[in-house]
């Protein structure tokens, strides 16, 4: 996310064009790590495939807002909005 905020926010001043070639990849792959991490939390993700297993667990909740919304869901829809935003960007500049 914070190479994406930097990316984004040089590519603003002086806009260019080319920003949405350079950002897309780290949002998609913001977003599968997002993904990854939200299956994690809900469990369906096995036990064998979680990398930390020592250590700070990568299951603890630390954030539980209305019973569904933890800090993977909150990424996983700022890396969604991202994603659609550039997708927005390309076609209105394409047109």
């Amino acid at each position: 996310m914070f190479p994406l905020a930097i990316l984004l926010l040089a590519g603003l001043f002086p806009f260019d064009k080319n920003i949405i070639r350079y950002a897309l990849p780290f949002a998609a792959g913001g977003w599968l790590v997002a993904l990854f991490h939200t299956l994690l939390y809900s469990g369906v993700i096995p036990e064998s495939l979680q990398p930390c297993a020592q250590g700070v667990s990568c299951k603890e909740v630390y954030i539980d807002l209305l019973g569904f919304i933890t800090i993977p869901v909150l990424s996983l829809m700022a890396f969604s909005a991202i994603i659609a935003l550039l997708i927005i960007l390309r076609r209105r500049l394409s047109l």
